[in-house]
Parts: structure tokens; C-alpha cells; sequence
């Protein structure tokens, strides 16, 4: 998740800067930058890697006075981390950092190309700059530009934009992404940031952009504009004094702000891949599955678990033949590996040991190899002949959650784009499935009273022997997740099952201390799994049904939305076994965050 701060005053700019850069480190990024305007000239410093590198970069630069500037820390989404893809952008005439994603960001740059412009970088952000210099010369002010500018794009941006023929201006638009503005009343000075953090201890209260809100600053003055350019007056709200909470946004863990967080990553990772039509991935090539006639995936743990559930989508929508492997197992297996597997390794860190072992093997056998990961410039991406970034952003909570959730939208999306390439779906089934995708970020929004009911349950389930989570079909390796979830973070003893394999075995162990967390859609398999699970209710086990339909048998009941179609209930489940999983570990006392014993990016065997 990439960071924005900016400033206009005249304090040291350069310093209040890289401060706020620094306090928004935690968001995770890969390349950092910073743009000071000071009498018509422009000072720019760009580095990759940690802030430290951009530091001592500008070491010898010195601000004296009056200046405006902007910063940023880069999460690459479009584009490797360099430093001529890091922010800020530039042109001729237009400095710009930008946080989001520009969906239309080809069609404008080829518009551009005809028209003489030069690109520079790999990303969306470079057509900003140039289109605002395109622009400016016809429209009658810079601040028309500015508006014709960011009504050509679509897609999501906090974006902040500086001209070198107004000195004492900073330019702002936000939608989609958030942006905060400060106001120091007694000097004049002007802040802006991504997050609450970088602004600390300059300000006491900010306004909070609204989606469609843009406009300037100048020096103790606000210009603020709606979606229709009708000027509008900010609104002010305390500002936190808590940098720690402010890096959490008022939430008591990471784990619980990425919970939360989920429905806009997902955005975030459809934006520019879901067209009209059909699915588009700017990173491959249809030629990639030339020859394929299997997909192999691999991955441990949580990833695992995304393979499995994407198995059925594969097979089901992409009609293709489908294997799943641990990666700590397929490396010391003898596996048949032939020219038409195409291999796919699927990792949050770019770095699990197994999962990159495991590439390597399938690399030196000749195979074609797509990396599914949250982490560009890491040794899987870089290994791999092709790479998907799940754009979920820095994942602070040793137990994933969005990582999870970016992952699974992105495999469904591969198998509609071998399905599409391959013309094994309809159109009306294809559109059917892309309002699907677009509805997936609704379907994870947390409910409020949802989550309340969900924390006041877990008091019931801090004891006992055991856990099962049982699902069938593509909730069965939900359920694993679900299992996986508990035990990282409670300590609690949790197994997943296939709903239909308890009566071959595990129903042994039915008493009323062991308690079944059954996921019961209603639009896949519905008899069968509630059948299963009153099996396992006439044997006294303590039974927590979540479903959109009542179940009258249950002990407890978590009630989620009714949906059209079972991706839909799927993601909604998701988010109710983290959220489950969490508030059972919070009320036992446990860092939800730091479990004991895990890591979050395990490089050991």
C-alpha cells in the first residue's frame, strides 16, 4: 500500500517529508521519493529500497524558506521497483506522487504517444503528468486543467500535483484512495498524508477527503471542490495523538485492520484486470498457456489452502486439469514434470523457502512458471518466467487474511482468462461471472452488528477439546483456512474436514466439547452438507452453523447474506472465520498479531 505526504510552508520541507515518509513505513513499500518546489525550481530525490537510501541521498540538500513538496512510498503494482518507476513523476513542467490504481492508464498513454509525449517509467502514474501538460494548453487556467485531468481518469487515486509556474500551490484529487489535508491555523502551513500518522504533532484536526473531492492549497488557505466543481467547505475532525494507533487506525491489531482492509485490497486487485468483457492481465500473454494442458499449484500454508479452493474453479470454469502441491513435500517427491504443466507457485512474500525450492525444480524440468505473490523484486517473482501481484499491500499480522483474500481473486480471475482465451465460456457466462468479481468487495465489507454478534459468540468457545471446520466442496479448503486461522492465534486445538468425511472417522470424537464451525452456503451442496451436519449435532456435538438460511438445531447461528451465487458466500464466510478466529484469541489474551512460534515469511525448511 503505497504512502503520500506533502507540505507547504516555511519550515524545513525536506525534513517534515522524509518524518512523514517514515511513519508510514509500516504500509510496507519498495522505492521512496520526494519533490521540493522552492522559487521555480524543482529538487528531486528518488531511491530504491529502505527511506534510509533516500536519506542519505539528499544528505547535502538544504531547504531555506518558502517551499512546497510532495513524497511517497511505492508498492509497485504496474512496474518493477526502480527508481525511475518510483514516485514522483515528472514532466517538463509537472511534478505528481499518486496512490491507486488508473484502469483506462493505456488508452491515455497512447493518446499521448500520438500526440509526442515520451514515457519514461512502467506505470499508470506517468500519464497524469502528461495529460496535465496536455491540458494546459488549452485550457484557460491550470486549475481547469487540473479539473479536465482528473475527470479523464478512471480507477482509484489520492494523487497530489505540482507545477513549477505556481510556487505556492499544491494541486489535490481523491477518489478511491484516502487523502487527508492538515491545516496549521497560525502559521499557514499546509499537510497532507495517506494516513493519520505523518500528521502528528504538526496539526490538531484534518479534513478527510471524501471520494470525488479535489481542489489547492495555498498558504493558509483551502480550495476545496465536488465531482461537479462546486466549491464545497472542509470540514474538520479531531486528529488522533496516538501514533500507534493511527498506524492501526483505531483498531485494536493489523490483524483486525486487514480484516477490514480486505474490501478495498480486492478493489484494488480487480481494478484494470476486470474490462467490459472479459479479464485482462497486462503481465502475460495468452501464449503463456500455448502447449499447457495442466496447471500445477504450490504453496504452503495459507497459500495452500488459496490452491486447493482455486482447484475448483480452475477445473470447473477454465476446464483444465488441475494438481495442488505442498511445497514442503513436492520438493522431495519425484514428480513427473512434462513440458505441458504450467507451474504456478503461490506466495505472500515472494520468499517461502518450499514454494521457491519447488519452483526451482520445476524451472530446471522446462517448465512454463506464473507467480501468483504480493511482492514484486522478490526471488519468486523474480524467478518466475511471468508474475501476478495480488496488490494487497504490506500484511503486518503474522496470520494472513488479505493475503488470503487478493490471492483467491486473482486465481479466479487466471481461470476466466484460460477459459476466455480458450473459448470455453460463454459470453453471457462470462458477464455473469465479471459482476460476480465486481461484487466480491461488497461481499467483504465487515457489517458492524455482524462483527458485534461474532465477538459476544466467541465467549462460548475458549475451552473444550478440539475444533472441527467443515465445508464441502470449495468451503472445504475455506474450512482448512478457517482451522488454520484458530490455531495460529488461539493455541486452540482446530481441524478442517470435508463435511461428507466425518462419518469416515473423524465423527469419533463427537461429545459436547467438541465444537464444529460448519460452513453451510445455500448455493452449493446445501442437503448434503446440513445432513452432515446434523450427524455430527445427534452425537451432542456443539454445533455453530454459519449460513444465510436458519438452521433450527444449531447451538449458535451466524447469519450471512443471502447471494446469487457461492463465490459470494464464500468470500462473506471468509471474513466471518477470521473474524471468529481473532476474538476467540483476543479474549484467551493473545497477540493476534505476533503468535508465538510463527513468522511471517518463512525462508527455513
Amino acid at each position: 500500500m503505497c504512502g503520500i505526504v506533502g507540505y507547504l510552508g516555511e519550515k524545513d520541507s525536506k525534513q517534515i517529508l522524509l518524518d512523514g515518509l517514515k511513519e508510514l513505513e509500516y504500509r510496507g513499500y519498495d522505492s521512496a521519493g520526494i519533490t521540493i518546489l522552492q522559487n521555480g525550481n524543482f529538487s528531486i530525490y528518488k531511491s530504491v529500497g529502505k527511506l534510509h537510501n533516500l536519506i542519505e541521498k539528499s544528505r547535502d540538500f538544504k531547504v531555506d524558506g518558502f517551499s512546497v513538496g510532495i513524497g511517497h512510498t511505492r508498492w509497485a503494482t504496474h512496474g518493477k521497483p526502480t527508481e525511475t518507476n518510483a514516485h514522483p513523476h515528472t514532466g517538463e513542467m509537472v511534478h505528481v506522487v499518486h496512490n491507486g490504481i488508473i484502469e483506462n492508464y493505456q488508452e491515455l498513454k497512447k493518446e499521448l504517444l500520438e500526440k509526442g509525449y515520451s514515457f519514461y517509467s512502467q506505470t499508470d502514474t506517468e500519464v497524469i503528468v502528461h495529460l496535465f501538460e496536455e491540458n494546459s494548453k488549452y485550457c484557460k487556467s491550470y486549475l481547469e486543467s487540473f479539473q479536465k485531468t482528473i475527470s479523464q481518469l478512471h480507477g482509484a487515486y489520492a494523487l497530489l500535483l505540482l507545477n513549477r509556474d505556481e510556487s505556492n500551490r499544491i494541486y489535490f484529487a481523491k477518489e478511491g484512495s484516502p487523502l487527508i489535508i492538515g491545516t496549521d491555523t497560525e502559521t499557514g502551513e499546509q499537510f497532507f498524508a495517506s494516513s493519520d500518522a505523518p500528521l502528528i504533532g504538526y496539526v490538531d484536526s484534518v479534513i478527510y477527503l471524501q471520494d470525488g473531492e479535489w481542489g489547492y492549497v495555498e498558504q493558509g488557505k483551502i480550495y476545496l471542490y465536488d465531482k461537479d466543481g462546486k466549491e464545497v467547505e472542509p470540514k474538520f475532525s479531531p486528529l488522533s495523538k496516538d501514533r500507534a494507533s493511527a498506524q492501526k487506525d483505531g483498531y485494536r491489531y493489523f490483524m483486525e485492520k486487514e480484516i477490514y482492509e480486505q474490501s478495498q485490497v480486492i478493489s484494488d486487485t480487480l481494478m484494470g484486470r476486470v474490462v467490459d468483457s472479459g479479464i485482462e492481465f497486462d503481465e502475460i500473454e495468452p501464449s503463456l498457456f500455448d502447449g499447457i494442458d495442466e496447471v500445477k499449484l504450490c504453496g504452503c500454508g495459507t497459500s495452500y489452502h488459496t490452491a486447493l479452493a482455486s482447484m475448483y474453479l480452475f477445473e470447473r470454469i477454465a476446464k483444465i486439469r488441475v494438481s495442488v502441491e505442498f511445497g514442503s513435500e513436492f520438493r522431495y517427491r519425484e514428480p513427473l514434470l512434462t513440458k505441458n504443466i504450467l507451474f504456478i507457485p503461490i506466495s505472500q512474500s515472494g520468499e517461502t523457502a518450499d514454494t521457491l525450492a519447488s519452483l526451482k525444480m520445476a524451472k530446471e524440468a522446462g517448465l512454463k512458471t506464473l507467480a501468483v505473490c504480493n511482492v514484486d523484486n522478490s526471488s519468486i517473482v523474480r524467478l518466475s518466467d511471468k508474475a501476478i501481484l495480488t496488490r494487497a499491500g504490506i500484511e503486518k499480522g503474522v496470520a494472513s487474511t488479505k493475503a488470503f483474500a487478493t490471492q483467491m481473486v486473482v486465481l479466479y480471475m487466471l481461470a476466466l482468462y484460460i477459459a476466455q482465451i480458450r473459448n470455453n465460456i460463454s459470453q453471457e457466462e462470462l458477464d455473469n461471472h465479471l459482476h460476480i468479481l465486481r461484487e466480491i468487495p461488497n461481499a467483504t465489507i465487515v457489517q458492524p452488528r455482524l462483527h458485534e454478534k461474532i465477538k459476544r459468540l466467541s465467549k462460548r468457545y475458549l475451552h473444550g477439546h478440539g475444533f472441527f471446520f467443515i465445508g464441502r466442496d470449495i468451503f472445504y479448503p475455506l474450512a482448512l483456512e478457517g482451522a488454520l486461522k484458530l490455531k495460529e492465534i488461539s493455541y486452540l486445538h482446530a481441524e478442517g474436514y470435508p463435511a461428507g468425511e466425518m462419518k469416515h472417522g473423524p465423527i469419533a470424537l463427537a461429545d459436547p466439547e467438541l465444537f464444529t464451525i460448519a460452513l453451510l452456503p445455500e448455493n452449493v451442496l446445501y442437503e448434503k452438507t446440513k445432513s452432515n451436519i446434523e450427524e455430527l449435532g445427534a452425537r451432542d456435538s456443539t454445533i455453530c452453523v454459519i449460513s444465510p438460511k436458519p438452521f433450527e438445531l444449531a447451538d449458535d447461528f451466524i447469519q450471512t447474506s443471502h447471494h446469487k451465487h457461492y463465490i459470494l458466500e464464500f468470500f462473506e464466510m471468509m471474513v466471518v472465520v477470521q473474524l471468529l478466529s481473532m476474538e476467540v484469541a483476543i479474549r484467551l489474551g493473545n497477540d493476534v498479531d505476533m503468535p508465538r512460534n510463527l513468522a511471517k515469511s518463512v525462508t527455513v525448511e
